[in-house]
């Protein structure tokens, strides 16, 4: 093949990467200008940049009731929910590697089963309320503690460590526990990080539990809260603009403008935090997903 073939070849496949990555980009990029544009002039269209740049929009939101509670309550419930599956998910996984640890086969499989059936609504709901986690805020954490997609990629991961580190270890008259934390998690980083995405996105995304189990105004999410007033965007709007114009204020906030700025303060918090750990989640997901 000659050079002249490389190069339109090259030429080709860049371009159709970066159509791609536009296509993959352009819909954050839109939700992020047209909810920074002037709402009366973004609902002429928006393309590439933004109508009369103001805050307007997220100055609003930011002023419904209860939003900066819920706001903390959804960052604890991510980073607290987040270390607790880690730890617990990743002892859990090194325990079932050991065969000093009765029973281990059945109890692996015993978990893996819960991915594939599921009991339903109703028999959740009375768990988790005999459990006593009803309004509790614990019940955005422990049935989360171990999840059965994680413990296969680090029980994965872990088995394809050299084992004459832990025998090492163990010479040195290390017992199991420091092992795990001085040798099996120091090593566990790439699949750990890609877990602690997995596990962040979704804990900061779920809001069924707090729909079903909450009712108390201290618990409620972030999440839970736009999306009640998602449905209510055109009371919002009537509220608002009534406000304003007591105040003698001439922004006019529209639906639409309320539904895209919900979209993106709900999105902005897990695209802050994927790129720094994206450099582990090829790496970590490849290694986990298979057994050498």
């Amino acid at each position: 093949m000659n050079k002249s073939s490389n190069l339109s070849f090259d030429i080709v496949n860049y371009g159709i990467q970066i159509i791609f990555t536009l296509l993959c980009i352009y819909p954050f990029y839109y939700i992020f200008i047209y909810s920074v544009s002037d709402p009366q002039q973004a609902l002429k269209g928006v393309i590439l940049l933004p109508k009369q740049l103001t805050f307007v929009n997220y100055t609003h939101i930011f002023r419904l009731d209860n939003m900066l509670h819920s706001f903390l309550i959804s960052v604890l419930r991510t980073v607290i929910g987040t270390i607790v599956t880690i730890a617990c998910s990743s002892w859990f996984a090194y325990a079932v590697t050991k065969n000093e640890l009765y029973g281990r086969t059945v109890i692996y499989r015993f978990l893996i089963v819960t991915m594939y059936f599921n009991a339903g609504l109703i028999p959740w709901y009375i768990t988790m309320k005999e459990l006593g986690l009803k309004n509790n805020f614990l019940l955005y954490i422990l049935p989360f503690a171990v999840v059965a997609y994680y413990v296969i990629l680090l029980k994965t991961f872990i088995e394809q460590l050299p084992q004459a580190l832990e025998e090492s270890a163990m010479i040195d008259g290390a017992g199991y526990f420091r092992i795990f934390t001085s040798v099996i998690v120091p090593l566990s980083t790439p699949i750990i990080a890609t877990i602690a995405v997995f596990a962040s996105v979704s804990q900061w995304n779920t809001w069924t539990d707090n729909y079903f189990l909450v009712s108390a105004d201290n618990l409620q999410t972030l999440q839970l809260i736009l999306y009640n007033y998602l449905t209510d965007a055109q009371q919002i709007v009537n509220s608002s603009n009534l406000q304003d114009l007591n105040r003698g204020l001439a922004t006019k906030i529209s639906p639409e403008s309320i539904r895209i700025t919900i979209t993106m303060v709900v999105t902005l918090p897990v695209m802050l935090v994927y790129p720094f750990l994206q450099r582990y989640f090829v790496k970590g997901i490849m290694l986990g997903a298979i057994k050498g």
